[in-house]
């Protein structure tokens, strides 16, 4: 059995109608990721409002908890919370015979437990109870029986919180958690056999059950000469003189015992700790931390779901990769999986419910196993509810790591090609007055490829059914089609050479001169389409790559700089060149360039040439770029940098922040001498 769906109502952030929270859920094991007061927290709190949960924590509702829409609005009249479980056994089906309900499916008849929680606030004037006692429906309208405690209790949850004391937990006292494990596991159980003080026969400890070992202990505190010895006085010397003679007072010294074998065994397991030590000798000290006594009651609470043969396997975890280091983060992952997929005696297997800040954690899963909570909505990003191919889940697979997977936690997200665009982007942004860390924007960097398959994570199959993610995508990309001047001055031709006339699709480069008509208008739609739609935008370079927009829209001598001093790096390194010299040098070659009367491509393309045909590096040239935009927008030498940049890099920026106030003309071509 497991949970196949929850709806939530009117709780904390969550609305109703089309409001409402909604949350299919697959066997096995579900991540939870989102930004902050996403909602993930209060989806475990509604599960542990209807479930319970193994700890004794008892969870309650408080006013602050129904749904106000807006400051100042009266808050909901009540919380409905609805958990639908299928995948039952025959064991299933006994426990809860009288509360299921039989549905019609594909022309078959499917059993499931439809539990309906409901809390209403109390409108009862004066009364002190704000909120009235809830209640437990069945059915699949909610007007089944009423779900009595005994069946309650066997859908309790084992529930690890994000601000947890694994050490504390595992301490020995009353009503430890460690006791409340052990005392359910069958090991404990039924090995061993128990003590019996009258046997004459010699008593071998280690035949013992743990209960025996109780009841033995006893025994030896009671044959203790110096227990004896104190009862003795303590009855004869002050007990007696206090005593009628038909009713004495007889003192017994001895461990205190429960008449039930459970509270018995209960009370000797709660004499008992769990620690973690750094060697196999057990005399030595434990030396371990908070994370890895996090592991060990994670490890203890798995422990008991797996040993238990009854009741319903259910693990919440609140932040699992809490005081883990990275790599011990993804070991946990691929154990809390594999934990998942074990089945118990009983066949049924563990379902585990996760919440996550960690991209360690959430790049180590597939995505048919995460949920992306946002806006108080949820969003699968399993297989059939996003637009992503068979071919793309593969993809994403394999390159999907944790410098790409922070993109489940941004509020805006930014997908480029390469290094360069990854180094100016935020510093560009930065300098327009949309710095990306005040906008919570993902930077996300695919090296070229895959760019629409990360894109399509955030594009819904069906948007009309299950909502758009809010999410705003912007993905950066290069046109790649070059000017017509262009070959010969990047060195693709020699001088006098005639472009090849081999078909463009048998060429590594394209010139505008290969898309007649309007197929270079095409090209960009198709570019576009390939990750286009709800929240996610494509915006392709205006006119051949970033390095060379940069140039023809504004900034053709600061990309010249920084192109030469890209090409000299190693010398500056090395302290061979400097660079005040090799800048006044790049100053001199494009100033000759642009007194020779170049029109805005040919000069671009001069400008680009550094790259293409010198060989500089884009990321380097990138980091020195950056460094010039600032300290010239910082000296005032660039008094209006969107003017000067290529309108499609503006229009990225502003998608994933937010629209610049007052539109600036800026979308026709500004000839590079501008800068000059």
């Amino acid at each position: 059995m497991y949970i196949a769906e929850i709806k939530i109502e009117n709780f904390r952030l969550f609305g109703s109608g089309e409001h409402a929270f909604r949350l299919p859920l697959n066997p096995g094991l579900t991540a939870l990721v989102g930004e902050n007061d996403a909602g993930k927290t209060a989806i475990i709190d509604a599960l542990r409002l209807v479930l319970g949960t193994r700890d004794q924590d008892i969870l309650r509702v408080d006013l602050v908890d129904f749904h106000q829409s807006a400051p100042g609005v009266e808050r909901a009249d009540e919380i409905v919370i609805r958990l639908t479980f299928r995948g039952l056994t025959v064991a299933d089906r006994a426990a809860f015979a009288e509360f299921l309900t039989y549905e019609t499916v594909g022309g078959k008849v499917e059993t499931a437990l439809i539990v309906t929680w409901v809390a209403k606030r109390n409108a009862k004037e004066g009364s002190s109870r704000r909120v009235l006692p809830p209640e437990w429906r069945t059915g699949a309208k909610g007007d089944g029986p009423t779900l009595d405690l005994g069946a309650r209790s066997l859908l309790t949850a084992t529930y690890l919180r994000p601000l947890r004391d694994a050490e504390r937990a595992m301490r020995a006292g009353r009503g430890s958690r460690l006791s409340q494990i052990l005392q359910h596991t069958a090991e404990i159980r039924n090995t061993g056999v128990g003590f019996d003080r009258n046997a004459l026969a010699p008593v071998e400890p280690k035949n013992l059950s743990v209960l025996g070992l109780g009841d033995y202990a006893t025994y030896l505190f009671g044959e203790n000469e110096g227990i004896k010895q104190t009862r003795k006085r303590l009855n004869e010397e002050y007990l007696a003189p206090l005593s009628f003679a038909d009713d004495l007072l007889l003192a017994r010294i001895g461990v205190a015992e429960a008449q039930e074998d459970n509270l018995r065994l209960r009370q000797v397991l709660e004499k008992l700790e769990l620690v973690l030590s750094a060697s196999t000798d057990e005399d030595c000290a434990h030396s371990r931390g908070l994370g890895s006594n996090n592991l060990l009651f994670m490890a203890c609470e798995l422990l008991l779901l797996a040993a238990e043969s009854d009741g319903f396997p259910l693990l919440l975890i609140e932040e699992p990769e809490a005081h883990l280091h990275p790599q011990r983060q993804l070991r946990l992952m691929s154990f809390l999986l594999a934990q998942a997929s074990k089945p118990r005696a009983d066949g049924q297997k563990i379902q585990i419910i996760v919440t996550t800040h960690s991209p360690n954690l959430a790049s180590d899963l597939q995505l048919d196993n995460l949920a992306l909570i946002e806006g108080g909505r949820a969003f699968p990003l399993c297989r059939g509810k996003t637009q992503l191919s068979v071919s793309d889940y593969r993809f994403l697979e394999r390159f999907l790591d944790v410098t790409k997977a922070n993109l489940f936690f941004a509020r805006a997200v930014m997908i480029v090609e390469g290094d360069a665009e990854t180094i100016l982007m935020p510093v560009v942004a930065k300098l327009l007055g949309r710095d990306f860390h005040e906008f919570g924007v993902s930077l996300v960097n695919v090296g070229g490829v895959g760019l629409g398959r990360y894109a399509r994570i955030f594009l819904r199959q069906d948007p009309e059914t299950d909502g758009e993610i809010g999410i705003p995508v912007a993905c950066v990309t290069d046109m790649d089609v070059m000017p017509d001047v262009a070959p010969w001055i990047v060195g693709k031709l020699e001088p006098g050479d005639q472009v090849p006339a081999r078909p463009p699709s048998r060429r590594q480069w394209r010139i505008k001169a290969d898309f007649p008509g309007g197929q270079l208008a095409q090209r960009r739609a198709e570019r576009r389409a390939r990750a286009s739609g709800q929240r996610v935008e494509t915006f392709v370079s205006d006119e051949w790559t970033l390095e060379y927009d940069l140039a023809f829209f504004g900034l053709g001598k600061q990309i010249y700089r920084a192109a030469t001093l890209a090409l000299k790096d190693d010398a500056l390194a090395a302290g061979s060149a400097v660079e005040a010299e090799v800048l006044a040098g790049a100053d001199a070659a494009y100033q000759a360039l642009v007194d020779t009367g170049l029109d805005p491509e040919m000069l671009a393309s001069h400008v680009y040439a550094l790259f293409e045909a010198e060989g500089a590096s884009k990321a380097i040239a990138a980091q020195y770029l950056a460094d010039l935009l600032e300290k010239e927008v910082e000296a005032g030498t660039i008094t209006a940098l969107r003017q000067l940049l290529p309108p499609y890099i503006v229009a990225a920026i502003a998608h994933v922040t937010a629209p610049f106030p007052v539109p600036e003309p800026n979308g026709a071509a500004v000839p590079a001498q501008a800068t000059a």
